[in-house]
């Protein structure tokens, strides 16, 4: 009996996370049906519990309803803990049993970063943007035992708010904030741009300094060509990666919470960056 999983948002028309569960499914023989729901900016408990009643055993929550999800959960793991959302939700099958929540984004990007052959322990990281795609990777990051993480935001003070707030959780790791524009003038191994600034074509302003032949540049966005942010730290000599391995690392996590079993994302990254380039390549 097929299973019912879907992925909900406000937009959602853009979301490949029906193509790569059920890349994962065919992959390892499980028969399972997979939606993409929308859902109004103030609709959205009302579509997971009408979800549910279909008989649904589980979410992907994407932008705006993060928060919306954590909140919903009667049982949060550690890491949604930290992140204070979630973005996978398990449903089980008694309507009575307490909801689960998630967050995978973190070991997401771990998990990416790993199968791209980068260690984190004893690096120094540069973090830019303080929100919530950052909230929710940080801890993640700090269990690898790097020697540093600096975040980075034009509002400081977001920056020096999430600092004090996972501090506890740093260990020897130094971790600290600062202005984007005071961002120090040295060597970093790994810089995360975690902010929107790669949608719009834009490009945080970042001294040169920051990037050798030895950093890994990536960005948590993707597309079908490098970012701007990629074709800069490039140019000047670093490894650019972008976030396609995030998104299909994120979805293996959450695919294990609800099917007890791994899949082998080389193919389904492989898959999901052809498909992207061939869309471009029709509309262009």
């Amino acid at each position: 009996m097929s299973q019912l999983f879907a992925v909900i948002g406000n937009p959602i028309e853009h979301s490949r996370s029906p193509m790569i569960h059920q890349s994962f499914a065919r992959q390892l023989g499980i028969d399972l049906t997979y939606e993409k729901i929308w859902a109004a900016i103030d609709g959205f408990e009302e579509v997971v519990h009408a979800f549910r009643e279909r008989g649904g055993r589980g979410m992907n929550v994407t932008v705006p309803f993060k928060l919306e999800a954590f909140d919903l959960a009667d049982r949060r793991s550690p890491r949604a803990e930290r992140a204070l959302a979630a973005n996978t939700l398990v449903f089980p099958a008694a309507p009575d049993e307490p909801v689960y929540a998630d967050n995978t984004d973190g070991i997401g990007l771990v998990n990416d970063l790993s199968f791209h052959g980068v260690t984190l322990a004893d690096k120094r990281i540069l973090v830019l943007g303080a929100g919530g795609a950052t909230r929710g990777v940080l801890a993640p990051l700090l269990e690898q035992a790097p020697q540093e993480i600096l975040v980075a935001n034009r509002n400081p003070e977001r920056a020096y708010g999430l600092v004090d707030e996972f501090s506890d959780a740093a260990g020897a790791c130094r971790l600290s904030g600062c202005p984007i524009e005071g961002i120090e003038e040295s060597l970093f191994d790994l810089i995360i741009n975690a902010t929107p600034a790669s949608l719009t074509a834009q490009l945080p302003p970042l001294p040169e300094t920051v990037v050798g032949a030895s950093t890994v540049a990536y960005d948590m966005a993707y597309g079908a060509e490098p970012t701007v942010f990629m074709q800069w730290a490039e140019a000047r000599g670093g490894q650019p990666l972008d976030g396609l391995g995030m998104l299909v690392e994120q979805a293996a996590e959450s695919f294990y919470l609800w099917h007890g079993q791994r899949p082998d994302t080389a193919p389904v990254r492989e898959a999901l960056r052809q498909s992207i380039r061939k869309k471009a390549d029709q509309e262009g």
